[in-house]
Order: C-alpha cells, then sequence, then structure tokens
C-alpha cells in the first residue's frame, strides 16, 4: 500500500470511526500520524520508567503504537468495553495491592473478550494455558472452563502477577514472563547474563508484547489525542447480575437453570461464560442471574428439574437392530444434533440394541415398540 492511500485510508477510518464530527458538512479533525509518535511526556509502566531516550526503544514502542492506531475499529471496542470490564479488574489489583496498569494486560491479550483462544490453546480473558489456568486454582474440564470468567481469571493473573514480580523484581519483566512463560525467562537471562527487559533479546512476540501493553495504555488514557472521541453513551454499561447459590442433584439441563431464573438459555450462557456445553453436571454452583430474578431461586429450581427430569423418563427411545441416529432423527423428524445434545454423546459413538435415548419428537410423541 502506497503513502498516499495509506493517509486516505486513515482520514476516512478517523471519519467513520473516531473523528471529532460524522457529519461531511462539519470540520473533521484527525491527529496526524507523527503527532501522535511525538511521545513528549514521560511514559511509565506500573511506576516503572519506559526508556524512551533510547532509539531502539522509542522505535520499538512507535511501531506497536501505530499497529495498534491502524486498526482503529479494534481501538473503539477497547474503549467502549472498558466500562464494562474494568471495574472489576481495577478493583481485584486494588485489594491484592497490584499496579493498576495491569489491566491493560487483558486489553492486549483479548480485548476483553470471555471467548477468545489462541492455536496454542489458551483462552479467555487473560489467555491463561491449561495447565497454568489450573495451577492458579482455576477449574478447566468439560463442563466448567474458569478461563473465561472474569472474576475467577483475573483472581488467578492477580496470584500469577504477584509471583512473577517476586522473581524477576521488575514489572516489564514480570510481564514478559507472563507472555513466554518464567522458566524461558529466566532461562534467557541466565544465558544472556542481562536482567533489563528492554536490553534482553527474547522471542519477537514478547520483545513486541510490552509495547502493544503500552499502547492499550497510551490509546485508553488519552483518547482524544488519537482521534476518539467517544460520547458517555458510547461506551458499554457494566453487566448488571446477582449471584445465587445452586445445588444439582444430579445433571441438569441449562435450560431449567434459566427457567427457574425466569430468563433464556442465552442469558445464562452470557453471565455464566465458563459455564460450557447444554448441562450443569451435579454440585453446587455460584451462578450469576438477571438482577431481577426473584427471590426462593433453588426451590424455584428444584421443581422445575424434577418437572424437567419427570418428562425426561417419558421421552426415552429404546434403540432397536437396524437404527443409526441419522434413521432415528428422520423417524422423529428432528435434527440429528438435537439428538446429540439432548444425549451429550459424539457423532461417532456406536448404537446398540438397546440404547436408550432422550427425543423430544417433533408434534406427536411416538411411542417405543
Amino acid at each position: 500500500m502506497s503513502f498516499r492511500l495509506w493517509i486516505v485510508v486513515w482520514l476516512m477510518t478517523g471519519l467513520f470511526l473516531g473523528g471529532t464530527a460524522l457529519a461531511l458538512d462539519k470540520e473533521v479533525v484527525v491527529p496526524q500520524l507523527l503527532e501522535t509518535l511525538r511521545l513528549e511526556q514521560s511514559l511509565s509502566f506500573c511506576g516503572e520508567a519506559v526508556p524512551l531516550e533510547d532509539p531502539e526503544v522509542r522505535e520499538r514502542m512507535e511501531k506497536e503504537l501505530l499497529l495498534s492506531l491502524w486498526g482503529r475499529d479494534q481501538a473503539i471496542l477497547w474503549l467502549k468495553r472498558s466500562t464494562r470490564y474494568f471495574p472489576d479488574i481495577e478493583a481485584m489489583l486494588s485489594e491484592a495491592g497490584l499496579p493498576d496498569d495491569l489491566k491493560y494486560i487483558a486489553l492486549a491479550e483479548s480485548a476483553l473478550r470471555p471467548h477468545v483462544g489462541s492455536p496454542k490453546g489458551a483462552i479467555g480473558f487473560w489467555q491463561f494455558l491449561p495447565a497454568t489456568g489450573r495451577l492458579y486454582g482455576l477449574t478447566i474440564n468439560d463442563q466448567i472452563d474458569q478461563r473465561r470468567s472474569l472474576i475467577a481469571s483475573t483472581k488467578a493473573a492477580v496470584a500469577y502477577f504477584s509471583k512473577l514480580h517476586e522473581k524477576f523484581g521488575s514489572w516489564s519483566l514480570a510481564v514478559a514472563g507472563f507472555n513466554m512463560g518464567e522458566e524461558g525467562l529466566q532461562a534467557e537471562i541466565l544465558a544472556q547474563s542481562v536482567s533489563n527487559f528492554y536490553r534482553l533479546y527474547l522471542p519477537l512476540e514478547t520483545q513486541r508484547y510490552l509495547f502493544r501493553v503500552l499502547s492499550a495504555k497510551l490509546i485508553l488514557t488519552q483518547p482524544e489525542l488519537y482521534g476518539f472521541h467517544l460520547q458517555d453513551g458510547d461506551y458499554y454499561p457494566p453487566i448488571k447480575f446477582t449471584n445465587v447459590e445452586l445445588t444439582c442433584y444430579e445433571e441438569t439441563s441449562l435450560t431449567v437453570v434459566a427457567e427457574a431464573a425466569q430468563t433464556d438459555f442465552k442469558r445464562i450462557k452470557d453471565l455464566n461464560p465458563e459455564l460450557r456445553g447444554h448441562y450443569l453436571a451435579a454440585g453446587t454452583y455460584t451462578l450469576a442471574v438477571p438482577e431481577n430474578t426473584p427471590l426462593d431461586f433453588q426451590k424455584r429450581f428444584d421443581k422445575i428439574h424434577q418437572e424437567w427430569s419427570q418428562q425426561r423418563q417419558e421421552r426415552i427411545y429404546i434403540v432397536q437392530p437396524g437404527d443409526n441416529l441419522s434413521t432415528i432423527a428422520e423417524q422423529f423428524r428432528v435434527p440429528l444434533a438435537a439428538i446429540l445434545i439432548w444425549n451429550r454423546i459424539n457423532i461417532n459413538r456406536p448404537l446398540y440394541p438397546g440404547d436408550r435415548l432422550i427425543i423430544y419428537p417433533d408434534g406427536s410423541r411416538i411411542d417405543n415398540p
């Protein structure tokens, strides 16, 4: 892309996504690229000065800031989501006595999206790998993945950051360790005889990582400077909910939970992103439900669950010789995928005569022979 075309795209993006005016007949103020890179004020991370006087460090900072500003649509979503999720993160960091700047790591890691994942298997707000998440107390299995829970994953991140800072003695190194793993970072420090993040040769992703976090901090703390002029109503409000204690004595459908909360399946899933699939295993849970959920949630749940369980018993189909999932789906006029969900089975699982399946037929119930 030529420089002239780059500038045109920059101006048009600023006009429609981040400028001070949206109408073509009004003056639009979009900052010049060079102006955005003139970081004349001192820059710090977690109270530690960033050595911008070093030309190589400044170049790395400018590169990441330019890349962040190029994705102006993404930066707008950063800003809009920050008011939804940052208050909880800020409170937990403050309570633990950790620097507020650490919140920008969640922004750089996941753009504050609970379900985002990486090719390496990292998931959630803080992009924990399964082993690291479990090490810091997160439940990660087929039913629950607390990496997707803002509160649970932030609690784990707080513990991990505390350990990393205690081990490495600086927040810049702690952040590098969070990105590449503490053992790998320790090995490089020993091999290079250098304990300054800015002078260490690390994997390229880790060399860029802190500067990507710093770019998020700059944009979030001074959005107008970079051409983002959001009004109060543009920001997403915090999610309103209340917590309830729920004991399930046997596996149940989340539709039962939703009905007890007088809401729908999607709302329960959205409020509890750590819940996987369509079912809740037996156990005791603290669940988020809409804030206007009536009292006596457990009593209401028990009643609805009993009715649901009885209905399931009435919907059992006994597999016959020659049956397969496709023929059963056709017989009952239901999607094959629905049978998989109702019975929590894999499509490749073999069926045998006498197996029992839960089927909710479309129309009149078809009795078993």
